[in-house]
């Protein structure tokens, strides 16, 4: 009984960690996301928002605010 102990500790030893997992793609998890791709990821969800609840005004007026801070 205990040389099948002493086999299962070694075996879940040689497993990779969860932290080692790697993406669809193959390769290993950063954790970083390039800005281009976070933007597409949350444009759809944005626009729908500001058309369900009527809030184009207040995005133009924001970005309107942002473009007069960076001296546009």
């Amino acid at each position: 009984m205990a040389d099948t102990a002493g086999r299962t500790v070694i075996g879940t030893r040689r497993r990779r960690p969860v932290s080692a997992a790697v993406d669809a793609l193959g390769g290993p998890r950063t954790g970083t996301r390039h800005p281009l791709v976070a933007a597409a990821m949350v444009l759809p969800m944005a626009i729908l928002l500001i058309i369900t609840f009527g809030g184009w005004e207040a995005v133009v007026t924001q970005a309107s605010s942002v473009a007069g801070m960076l001296g546009r």
